[in-house]
This record gives C-alpha cells, sequence and structure tokens, in this order.
C-alpha cells in the first residue's frame, strides 16, 4: 500500500513551533523556540483520508541546548469534532493543506494501531518493541487515553495494560524503564510488573520512548484521595482530622511503609555509597536555588533564609545515598484493592538523565511526599471568603498536613527500623530543594498556585 502524501516536513516543523508551548507535558516554557527538526517519522499507517506517523522531533531554542520530544500524530482530511481540541495549528501564510494534523494519542483509531503493534513484537528497525522475559501482550486491545495532560501520556489497553509514551525524550535508558525492571526481579510487590518497551536510536544512542505495564484497575491515585479528605475536613466546622470519616492518616501510614520496602529492595539490589554532603547534596541545592531566583524573582527575599538552612545541612559531614524513586508525591502512588504501589521512576524531569541516576538519600523521596501532604493541605484553602475563615482554614489544613505527615513517617519507620524525622536538619533541606522546584514549575504552569510553595518556604525557614 502506499503511503499517502500528508503534510511535508518543511510546512510541519513550523506547525509544529506553535503548537508544542501549548503543551503540558512540553518542559521548556519559558524559551523562545528558534526552530523545530523532524528527525524521524516513521509511518504506522496509510490510505485514503487517513494517515499515522510516529516523530521524534528536535526543538531549538534562542538560549540553551536542544530538547528531543515524541509526537505520534494522526493525520486526516476531516478532523471531526472531538479532535479539534488536539489539532496542530494551520500552516503559515498562505500554505494550504488538504490534511490536518492532530495529537494521535486521542484518536481511538491510532491507539489500536499501537495496540496490534505491542501485540506483533518488532526486534529491528528504526522503532523497536523489547518484551520483557514471559511476557506475552494479546492481540486486539482496545485503548483510550488515561486522565489529563502530564509530563507524559498514558494509554489504557483493555484495562489489562499501561502504555506510557514519554514526550519529553533523553538519550539513554529511561530509568522508569530500569527501576522497575530491578524492582520486578527483586520481587517487589509494590510496583506494577513491568510487560514491555519500546526503543529507538537517538544521537546514536539506544534510547527509551515508552513502557507497558499492568495496569492498576479499581485503583485510586494518592493526590485524589488525599483532597477528599481535605475537603471533608475544611467543610466540618468542629471536627478535628482524626475524627472525619475520611480520616487519611491510616492510608498515610500504609503509604510509608510501602515507600520503606521500596527503598530497600533497591538498596538491596543496587547498594549504597556514603557521599559529603557539603560538596554533593547541598551544592546541588544551591545551584538550584540560584537558578531558580533568575526564573521567579519572588524568591530572592526568601533565598537568604532557605541559605541559612543549607548551611545548617552542611555540617553533617557524610550521608548514606542509594537509588531512590526522586520525584515521590501523592501523584505518584496508587491505592490498590491490596496495597499501594509506586509509579513513575523516572526522576525529576527538569534534571538531567545523569542526575535523574544519581544515588540520593532516602530523605528526597520522604521529603517529596510530605510537600505533596502540605500541598493537598493548603490548594483548596483560595476558597476562603472572609479573613476569620481563612485563618481557621489555614489552621486546619496544617493539622490535616502534620497528622498525615507524621502517620507517613511513623509507618516508614516501621520498615526502615529509623524514623526519617530524625535527621531533621537534612530531611528539611530536602522540603526545600523540593519547594524551591516546585516554585518554578508554577511559574511557568500554574502561576496561580505559585502562593502554595512560597508559603512553604516561609514557614519551612521560620
Amino acid at each position: 500500500m502506499n503511503q499517502p502524501t500528508t503534510i511535508p516536513d518543511h510546512i510541519l516543523e513550523p506547525q509544529l513551533a506553535r503548537w508544542l508551548p501549548e503543551r503540558r507535558w512540553f518542559a521548556a516554557k519559558g524559551n523562545t523556540i528558534s526552530g523545530v527538526r523532524i528527525l524521524l517519522r516513521q509511518p504506522l499507517a496509510g490510505v485514503p483520508g487517513f494517515a499515522v506517523d510516529h516523530l521524534l522531533v528536535s526543538v531549538d531554542f534562542e538560549t540553551g541546548p536542544p530538547q528531543v520530544y515524541q509526537v505520534p500524530l494522526g493525520f486526516r482530511s476531516h478532523l471531526p469534532e472531538d479532535l479539534v481540541p488536539w489539532a496542530l495549528p494551520a500552516p503559515d501564510g498562505d500554505v494550504g493543506s488538504e490534511w490536518f494534523a492532530y495529537d494521535g494519542l486521542h484518536d481511538a483509531e491510532v491507539i489500536d494501531l499501537y495496540a496490534e503493534r505491542l501485540a506483533s513484537p518488532q526486534g529491528s528497525g528504526p522503532i523497536r518493541l523489547r518484551t520483557a522475559p514471559g511476557s506475552v501482550i494479546e492481540p486486539g486491545l482496545k485503548g483510550r487515553t488515561l486522565g489529563a495532560e502530564q509530563s507524559n501520556t498514558s494509554v489504557v489497553l483493555g484495562d489489562k495494560l499501561l502504555m506510557k509514551i514519554f514526550r519529553l525524550v533523553t538519550p539513554g535508558t529511561n530509568p522508569d524503564v530500569e527501576m522497575h525492571r530491578v524492582l520486578g526481579e527483586a520481587g517487589s510487590e509494590y510496583v506494577a510488573t513491568l510487560r514491555a518497551w519500546i526503543e529507538s536510536d537517538v544521537e546514536g544512542i539506544e534510547t527509551t520512548l515508552a513502557m507497558v505495564q499492568d495496569f492498576a484497575a479499581n485503583s485510586a491515585d494518592g493526590w485524589t484521595m488525599a483532597l477528599g479528605s481535605v475537603r471533608d475536613l475544611l467543610m466540618e466546622a468542629d471536627l478535628r482530622a482524626d475524627e472525619v470519616g475520611t480520616d487519611f492518616a491510616g492510608e498515610s501510614y500504609r503509604m510509608g511503609a510501602a515507600v520503606a520496602e521500596v527503598h530497600a529492595t533497591l538498596a538491596r539490589a543496587l547498594g549504597t555509597v556514603d557521599k559529603a554532603v557539603t560538596s554533593t547534596t547541598v551544592a546541588a541545592m544551591l545551584r538550584r536555588l540560584e537558578a531558580a531566583t533568575e526564573v521567579v524573582p519572588e524568591l530572592a527575599e526568601v533565598a537568604p533564609a532557605i541559605r541559612e538552612r543549607y548551611a545548617e545541612a552542611e555540617s553533617l559531614g557524610s550521608i548514606t545515598v542509594q537509588r531512590i524513586h526522586g520525584d515521590l508525591h501523592l501523584g505518584q502512588v496508587l491505592r490498590t484493592p491490596e496495597r499501594w504501589l509506586l509509579i513513575d521512576f523516572e526522576g525529576e524531569p527538569a534534571k538531567t538523565l545523569t542526575e535523574r541516576r544519581e544515588p540520593d538519600s532516602r530523605l528526597r523521596d520522604v521529603a517529596g511526599m510530605l510537600r505533596s501532604f502540605d500541598y493537598a493541605a493548603h490548594h483548596l484553602l483560595a476558597d476562603s471568603v472572609t479573613e476569620a475563615a481563612a485563618s481557621q482554614r489555614e489552621f486546619r489544613a496544617r493539622e490535616w498536613a502534620h497528622r498525615n505527615g507524621t502517620a507517613f513517617c511513623e509507618g516508614y519507620t516501621s520498615v526502615a527500623g529509623d524514623d526519617p524525622r530524625s535527621s531533621s536538619v537534612l530531611l528539611r533541606a530536602y522540603e526545600l530543594d523540593k519547594a524551591v522546584y516546585e516554585v518554578v514549575y508554577e511559574a511557568r504552569n500554574r502561576p496561580r498556585w505559585m502562593s502554595l510553595p512560597l508559603g512553604a518556604i516561609r514557614r519551612l525557614t521560620s
């Protein structure tokens, strides 16, 4: 079958340059794009009126290094109404086209093509499928895109498998695949089983494009569950957090125990090392603070107090580090009927692949969860209509965050044997480092939320 001629590269590239910055998963918001180059365009289907290409594109900026993104595109001669929100803008100038280009991962017909390819493993070519030992993906699985746009795009196949497409592509093996393989081979119950992954060569390096794992059906993410608990507490006029029917502390305890189990498994499988706090951990925190202050001027007011807390951590000498999750928060845990699962082991998207694979203290993951409890507790407070109501809701939010943070640490201690709160100086430094990252993220993506991490920084340094 001859592939239909859709939109040529030289026209599609400017369209992508205008479309990419509006995507939630575009990681370079605030940077000015100087050009987009298509690195790989692999046809997946083509019939009259419909075609699908899998693209890898390099995005160049006026300042800073280029980034590579993965963009599965559908092309239709007539665009259904439900696909209009995902369409690329019309070509520049007077250039006409009989094709509409759109994000293919929001089209069930395009998703079916990917499901078919997963069921027919291909070990060679520009885009290759690798199947985990003993795994067979059955044909005919129907798919749907899961939830809102995040830093990646996830597709559920037949309510059995979850395929996650990494939008920002970094040359090399993605830590999410690496860590799931390690934990799966070690028999961990706290991650979903890895079934397959898709790879290609980027800049001459074997690179992960997507991964497929068991889908945790009948599960709820920790963020959604926590928000329900907070919302119920704020609606009650005279009950404490432990008196509300949806008190979350028991789940926070079990969540802490699950995180400690994963940490212990990673330590056994990949080992631990000692490193100096001053020359590594704190130095990196200071660099991130300086870079963040350039992006968000509001940080300048609190930066001196943050540096004082970092200086306190320098006196600790050395710490034990290992491979960890690296970007742990309530959205990265799923409650199944049996247990909590940890998901998304990529690490912070703003870090390089090398930085994300660096061993770090377990306290970074603990701090990430404490920050997430604080976020969940405070993000509904904007609804307060009077100063008195705001003060009361602030008190209750802090109560909820403290209660659940305490329960999480107690659950962690029940497995690990040591209480993360006993290292309070370093734990606070990690919390501040995470809050600085959050300020930059919110400034670029949700400016009206920026007050949440800024408020947390003031509390942590007061």
